[in-house]
């Protein structure tokens, strides 16, 4: 099941700005609005991943993941 995200999107002069609500600092601009979402997904798959990797890293060597639905 995938996640769902929310980009928040707007033109600013000849620029496509963007910002994915749920996550700070996952906010990019591209020259077209195709290329901002696609650029939106790609720094939010990084972003996740790198939080991803630094709480497995602070949890140490024992911990149990569990799913969390909202």
């Amino acid at each position: 099941m995938a996640n769902a995200y929310t980009a928040v999107i707007k033109q600013d002069g000849d620029w496509w700005i963007g910002w994915v609500e749920e996550i700070p600092g996952v906010n990019c601009q591209e020259q077209t609005r195709e290329e901002l979402v696609e650029t939106l997904r790609q720094t939010l798959r990084e972003a996740l991943e790198m939080n991803r990797k630094e709480a497995r890293l602070a949890a140490g060597t024992e911990f149990i993941t569990e799913p969390i639905f909202t």
